[in-house]
Formats: C-alpha cells, structure tokens, sequence
C-alpha cells in the first residue's frame, strides 16, 4: 500500500475542541538541576521559571526552560515516596506530559470526557497574585498525559507557585521556534487505537499514513500515522512496530522505556545550518548518513537555496513533497537509555513528514542500534 494522504475533516476538531498550540513539555528527569544545565549549555533553551524548596514546594522541584515558543519543564522528586520515583524507576528520564493552550480548559475537559477520555485531572484553579490558571487533562498512551492549560487570566512568568529564574549563566539560543510535532511509539497493534482515540475524543483526523512498505529496511520496518487538530498547530504521529528480520527502533524504544511513550520532539528552526552548526560546537551528536546521500540528492528533490556540501558535512537530511521541501536531522539518544531524542526541521513549504528519508534515516539508527547491540 501506498502512503495516503488523506482529506482533512477540520470542521469537527475546530467546533468543539480549538488548540492554540503546545503551551509546554514537562520531562520527569533524574536530576532537574543537572538536566536544566545540560538543556541550557547544549540546546540553548535559556532560564524562565523556578519551583523549589524556597518558594515552598517541599516535595518536588521544577526548572522551566524557554527558546522561541518552546517551554521545558523538568521534574524531579525530592523524596523516596514521591510517585513520580515510579515514573522514573519504570522509564528513566521522558517526557510525562505534553500541554496544550486553550481558551477554556473546564469545556476541554467536559467535551474530551464525554467523548471517552480517559480522566487524568478535573478542571483545577491554581492562583497567585499574579492571577489564575485553570488547568485539566486526560490520559493518552502509555504514561503520558494531555493538560489543556487555560491562562488568559494569569500575567505571571509561568504559573501560580513558580518565580522567574534568573541566571548568570545563558548560552546563547540556537534559533529553534516552536514545537512542529511530538512522536509517540506504542506496542504492535495498537496504534491504530489510539489514533481513534484522538479522532474521537479530540476531533483530530488523520493527516497522512505510512505502511512497511513506506519505512522500512533489509531488517526492520514500522507503520505510522499521523493526527493532527483541525487548526494543524498540533500533530502527533504515532509509530508502531511491524514484522521484520530484526528489532526496530520501535522495539528499542518500548523496551528501554518500559512502554509507549513520547519518542521524540520535532523542533522547528528557520535556519537549520545555522541551528545545526551551533549545536555540533556544543557537543550535541546527530545520527550521521552515508555520503553517497547527497550525490543523487538535487537530482531526488530539484533545486534548493542550500549548499548541498554543506548539508553534507551536516548531515542534513531534504526532501520534498507538492508544496515545497523540508530539511531536518535527527539527534542521538539524549539521555543513556535509548529513549528521548529530538529532531531538528526546517519547512520550506513542504507540509510533509520527510518519507523520502526514511530509509537513509532508519538505516543509520540500525547502525547505531547495531553498536548499542539491540538491532
């Protein structure tokens, strides 16, 4: 089969669910001092927020982070019985929830559940002199969970409970903007649940699919789909795993993570070779490809405004689609469990998911998972 590109159904996911996009990520991590350092120095995500000891949170700590539209919030427990610790044992490091910005989080919550959304949190006002946030949630797959944030009361620098952070130590940003989508991976035979489940519950439609025969290699194959709200400001592609001669990367991944969860982040960039470049000075590693990538490369996608030997001492990636092309390149695990990792884009029109890249993508993520002995 080939990949289908299907009709969008807005009319739905805009009548009674409207996102204004992802308000933030929070990551349960080991160590949130550490992380926040490491989130900072590498990627360039600059001080915005503190919960802690000193502002009277006696049991958890949270450093919260911002580049562009993107926010990281990073949890750790300050305590043995905390039950994020059972996050943390299970998972490792991972991101935990995924918030989305909303006009009305009472209605969101009401309108989600009543469609069969799995109940996280009611509707909760949190407030401070700075104003209020209310803020509701439903479960999705695995441990992670979908918060719609309403704060159009609240002038504050984060939440109710937080303070700004400031720091003397602020690398420069690396010019990424905003989230362009989230990746989940989910067990053999279950995505095709939850992308119901985010049809149903959320309005979403399915923006395009992807078999085997899509992405795949000599040893490993999956399938994706990809959901996204009818405004498009939210898109979830969600992988599982089909047959092949040997695991893939959707197999590692539940594996090391104990379960489906968020696999990666695609952040956007209007700039990549620079975004790249700065994150290379910065130690941060990428998946690399063979050089014989690019040989055929203006020949595949037709002309671009990029130097193609730049992009191949890169290792940036391109492909196309009707509307234009896209550049985007793929991190190493970030953390030692091969889990988390983020993929840097850069749209030049195209509104696609790079299929062209696959095999060139999947063949190198084998020959690191050959390396970590897990292909």
């Amino acid at each position: 089969m080939d990949t289908q590109v299907l009709e969008p159904q807005k009319k739905q996911a805009e009548d009674f669910l409207p996102l204004l996009g992802t308000d933030y990520l929070e990551l349960y991590v080991g160590n949130a001092k550490q992380a926040a350092h490491f989130y900072k120095t590498a990627f360039g995500f600059q001080s915005l927020a503190y919960q802690g000891l000193e502002t009277g949170s006696r049991d958890k700590v949270s450093y919260v982070l911002r580049q562009g539209k993107i926010t990281l919030v990073l949890t750790t427990p300050l305590n043995s019985s905390h039950p994020i610790n059972d996050h943390l044992r299970k998972h490792g490091d991972g991101i935990k929830v995924y918030a989305i910005t909303v006009n009305d989080a009472s209605k969101s919550y009401l309108e989600t559940t009543s469609r069969g959304g799995i109940s996280f949190m009611e509707p909760t006002t949190i407030e401070d002199k700075d104003g209020k946030i209310v803020i509701s949630g439903i479960r999705t797959y695995g441990d992670t969970v979908n918060l719609f944030v309403e704060r159009k009361n609240y002038h504050g620098v984060f939440l109710p409970g937080y303070r700004k952070w400031e720091s003397s130590f602020n690398p420069e940003d690396v010019g990424l903007k905003f989230v362009d989508h989230a990746v989940g991976n989910v067990e053999l035979g279950a995505m095709n649940k939850w992308v119901e489940y985010y049809e149903k519950v959320m309005g979403f439609y399915n923006l395009i699919t992807f078999d085997d025969s899509d992405i795949s290699t000599e040893y490993s194959a999956l399938m994706s789909k990809v959901v996204s709200n009818g405004n498009g400001y939210i898109k979830f592609p969600i992988n599982e795993p089909a047959a092949g001669k040997k695991k893939s990367q959707i197999e590692e991944y539940i594996e090391f993570y104990e379960g489906p969860g968020v696999q990666h982040l695609a952040l956007a960039t209007d700039n990549i070779i620079h975004t790249v470049s700065e994150l290379r000075k910065r130690g941060v590693e990428f998946l690399s490809v063979p050089g014989y990538y690019y040989d055929e490369l203006l020949e595949r996608v037709g002309k671009i405004d990029e130097d193609v030997e730049i992009l191949r001492a890169l290792d940036i990636l391109v492909d196309k689609d009707e509307e234009g092309y896209l550049l985007q390149i793929f991190t190493k695990p970030l953390e030692d469990r091969p889990t988390l990792f983020f993929e840097i884009i850069e749209r030049k029109g195209a509104r696609s998911f790079g299929k062209g890249n696959f095999k060139a993508l999947f063949e190198a993520i084998e020959r690191e998972q050959d390396l970590r002995g897990n292909l």
